[in-house]
């Protein structure tokens, strides 16, 4: 049995957050891209997703290794892809593609490199767009470019690649479903510190980071994302081997209507608790309805940040009291106590903040972990 042992939830081409290739695309390239695995196995898969585009994208090849160092991967490890047993395939309009399994020995938490080659022109690339680890681009084919010199480009952002699943015959899997936080913004970039990360790494059990940064439970944007209630099923429900959601959303649905720094986000609306407690109910729904276990996190203090008003500190505050105390959830993470500052529980202890007010740092992120550990 296959298991998702790593996700990035794909996203409209745009050129927001991070510079990023993702209007331009790719022609006569190779992309080299790192992931790290939250389970192990004896063979493994990928899935290319083409979400966002209105035409099918010619795949030349496709290679996974175990990593070395940057765009190198471990000599000897490289395996070629197929995809139905040939080596080129495309990726269907709106669609997806899934390889075929490849025998290669891979170890959770150890990172692997996937490296796709694109000989026809791909046009707008559907894409994650904060990665926060490093991808590479080289000019021709260099699948089986093991040392990574011809890699001569780099960007922060995962384009095409939607999972990696693994012969680990694992059930048990914890998907995170949210926004920048999730994400792992404000976490030191290659390193490995999201809290999904420090979450496997506590756990033993695979983690997938459904979360896209700005995301919004309510609403579409065309820099952060589908709605929430519409991509938990692409996202998360479609992944094999999950059992466990657990959902940390409402932050931007109520913070964009207090700042001004959102640009492709204005009017944002101004939304009531009532109407995210409607919408953490329908994300409760399709997660039962499919078998899923639903742990409810309250949001993380914001005050001094961007998104802290008078309406906000309103509705976070009746938001989290209803995840505590409406027993909707099978259990709940405490995250905005685990996190706050005692002398003042709106904000962000000081040890946590990353340094906007709104997303923890490393030590932040391994806090939330534990707390959510502790209720699995």
């Amino acid at each position: 049995m296959f298991t998702a042992v790593w996700t990035a939830s794909p996203q409209l081409p745009g050129e927001g957050f991070t510079p990023n290739w993702s209007r331009e695309g790719f022609w006569r390239q190779s992309l080299r891209q790192t992931v790290r695995p939250t389970a192990g196995g004896e063979k493994v898969r990928i899935r290319l997703s083409n979400a966002y585009g209105t035409s099918p994208v010619r795949l030349a090849g496709a290679t996974v290794g175990r990593t070395a160092t940057g765009a190198a991967v471990e000599p000897g490890s490289l395996r070629r892809l197929t995809f139905g047993g040939a080596y080129g395939a495309a990726i269907p309009a709106r669609g997806e593609l899934l390889s075929d399994p490849a025998e290669l020995a891979v170890a959770a938490l150890e990172p692997v490199t996937v490296t796709l080659h694109f000989d026809a022109t791909t046009g707008p690339a559907t894409f994650h767009a904060q990665a926060f680890t490093t991808s590479y681009r080289g000019a021709g084919d260099l699948l089986l470019d093991a040392g990574g010199q011809g890699f001569d480009a780099a960007t922060e952002s995962w384009y095409f690649l939607s999972a990696v699943e693994t012969d680990a015959g694992r059930g048990d899997g914890i998907a995170l479903f949210g926004d920048s936080i999730t994400d792992g913004f404000g976490s030191t970039p290659g390193a490995d510190r999201r809290w999904s990360d420090a979450l496997a790494e506590r756990t033993g059990r695979p983690v997938l980071n459904a979360g896209i940064g700005g995301n919004l439970l309510l609403n579409d944007s065309s820099w952060y994302g589908e709605k929430a209630v519409h991509r938990l099923a692409r996202d998360v429900l479609a992944h094999p081997g999950v059992d466990t959601l657990v959902v940390l959303l409402g932050l931007n649905d109520i913070g964009f209507s207090e700042t001004d720094e959102q640009p492709t986000y204005h009017p944002a609306p101004v939304v009531e608790a009532a109407e995210l407690i409607d919408g953490h109910r329908e994300l409760i729904r399709q997660a039962r309805a499919r078998g899923l276990r639903v742990i409810g996190a309250t949001l993380l203090p914001l005050a001094g940040s961007d998104h802290w008003g008078e309406h906000a500190a309103k509705v976070s505050h009746e938001l989290n009291e209803w995840i505590r105390c409406a027993g909707e959830y099978d259990a709940v993470a405490d995250l905005h106590r685990a996190l706050a500052d005692p002398a003042d529980p709106d904000r962000l202890h000081p040890s946590y903040d990353s340094g906007d007010h709104l997303h923890p740092g490393d030590a932040g992120y391994a806090v939330m972990a534990e707390a959510v550990a502790a209720v699995l």
